[in-house]
């Protein structure tokens, strides 16, 4: 019996795109790091995107409108959190 990840339509496609990448044998650990860092870099924008809509920049309000993100939004900790500590990674 055929595996069905090789003989489904859908699963082949993922298979042969992750699973069964055509990649060299001797591909070093940069290759995971590259791979780390493209997600972290993903993150930042997206988490940075999520910040920006609720920030105020003039200097009256902009504390406040921090303290509203961890407050008041929903997961807005988490995502400044996240922000704050892939940005110390990013540059590890």
């Amino acid at each position: 019996m055929a595996n069905l990840r090789k003989t489904h339509p859908l699963l082949k496609i993922t298979n042969d795109a992750l699973v069964d990448l055509p990649a060299p044998s001797n591909i070093s650990i940069w290759w995971n790091f590259g791979s780390l860092l493209g997600l972290c870099l993903i993150i930042q924008i997206l988490t940075g995107l999520f910040l920006a809509m609720h920030y105020t920049a003039e200097t009256a309000t902009a504390f406040s409108s921090v303290v509203h993100l961890c407050r008041d939004v929903n997961y807005g900790w988490l995502i400044r959190n996240m922000h704050a500590n892939g940005a110390s990674f990013f540059f590890i």
